[in-house]
């Protein structure tokens, strides 16, 4: 977990002062530690806020849960996705057609919106989450008049999936392409087309020099590279997908496990370039000639910034595979069926050998067209006051819902609902 992410911790706070005047206001960012997508774009929000002179303060959603449920939520649903993957893959179908099954999930969270609110300090002028279960509870909150400021979402995935959509929430921002599901669940809510939370640095990756590039991770000075990510679990057929990448012969695969330390070693075993968890993802981004990845969320974007082509391959169940539906008929991605299939591919994606990749520009608008998310939200938390926000103050009710939170929130684990 980022050292800056924790319960109550404020992120930049010191940095919102401009010119020895207070900041504008207070904004909390709730995001989770479930993979590093959703912290990641937090942390861009964050960091893109403070430069317009907000104070900051990021919340882990999993620490307003009791402690024991933290780790209990998050090792389930690491679970479920590697061991019963077609699980995973009816839950998310299941809450895609089925409004009953959100409800239920919001239902189980209930327990828990008294906790949220104790998160929030009386001087925030707006809540922006990043995760969807954070709508569950602070949507409620919001609708009960019980949060006085605007609620604002940003969709990590292409995909809005029914579990981001809740009543309370003041506005949905996604990025180009994005598509709600199921469509009938777009009435009524609004959302706003917004530039993606990805570093600067990936679209001006351009400017890194190829050879030191390649020369940072250790890589060969010639030949094609392929980039083989799996977020940061190092989640679906990573080791299928790196001997078939390799098998083709026309490109040469380097593999980002993330966290995923026994894989990492696996994969050592067999293959020369495997990396763990990468910091500096824009330059090694440069050093390669074509992505592939399996889940079509953050990497995904981060490449499509950096103007190098990717290829969907064996996409994970649920999120993985509704988003790769999206890249592909938007002609983002390349969504490749099979292994005969993917030589094919590769080879026309790569071209010439001799010759080096020219980036071909961001296809989401990270740079014109939709407005900057963080703009967007400090326009809403200007407009908004804090008047009549008075501060929480602990009673009997909340002991009991802290209690039956322990239990709503294990059978939600348990579930593996996303």
């Amino acid at each position: 977990m980022p050292a800056e992410l924790g319960k109550g911790g404020v992120d930049g706070a010191s940095g919102g002062m401009r010119g020895g005047m207070g900041h504008p206001g207070r904004i909390v960012v709730v995001s989770a530690d479930v993979g590093a997508g959703h912290d990641t774009a937090a942390a861009e929000l964050a960091r893109r806020l403070r430069e317009r002179g907000f104070a900051v303060q990021r919340l882990n959603l999993l620490d307003v849960l009791p402690r024991p449920v933290h780790w209990a939520f998050k090792e389930a649903y690491r679970g479920i996705l590697r061991w019963l993957p077609w699980g995973y893959d009816l839950l998310f179908g299941l809450t895609s057609r089925s409004r009953t099954s959100v409800l239920v999930l919001r239902t189980l969270l209930r327990p828990v919106r008294r906790r949220m609110r104790r998160h929030i300090p009386p001087d925030t002028r707006a809540v922006v989450t990043t995760y969807p279960f954070a709508n569950q509870l602070l949507g409620p909150l919001r609708r009960q008049g019980r949060l006085p400021v605007p609620v604002i979402t940003y969709v990590t995935d292409f995909v809005v999936h029914p579990t981001w959509l809740c009543p309370g929430v003041d506005v949905y921002c996604a990025i180009r392409h994005a598509e709600v599901q199921p469509v009938g669940a777009a009435d009524g809510i609004e959302v706003e087309v917004v530039q993606p939370l990805v570093s600067r640095d990936f679209a001006t990756s351009a400017a890194i020099d190829r050879r030191h590039a390649r020369q940072r991770f250790g890589l060969p000075p010639a030949g094609r590279l392929a980039l083989i990510v799996a977020g940061a679990w190092g989640a679906g057929e990573v080791a299928t997908t790196v001997a078939e990448v390799r098998a083709t012969g026309h490109v040469h695969p380097v593999v980002v496990c993330g966290h995923n330390e026994e894989l990492r070693q696996r994969l050592e075993a067999e293959h020369e370039h495997v990396l763990g968890w990468v910091d500096d993802m824009p330059t090694l981004m440069r050093a390669v000639d074509v992505v592939v990845e399996n889940a079509g969320g953050l990497t995904c974007q981060e490449a499509l910034a950096c103007g190098v082509p990717v290829v969907t391959y064996r996409p994970i169940p649920g999120h993985g595979r509704a988003n790769a539906t999206i890249l592909a008929r938007t002609g983002l991605t390349h969504w490749v069926p099979g292994p005969e299939q993917l030589g094919p591919v590769l080879a026309a994606l790569v071209g010439d050998a001799g010759a080096e990749r020219v980036p071909s520009g961001d296809p989401l608008g990270a740079s014109d067209g939709p407005d900057d998310p963080a703009g967007l939200i400090a326009r809403t938390a200007s407009r908004a006051g804090t008047a009549g926000f008075a501060p929480h103050r602990r009673t009997v009710a909340d002991s009991v819902g802290d209690a039956i939170a322990v239990v709503a929130a294990l059978l939600q684990a348990s579930g593996g609902i996303r």
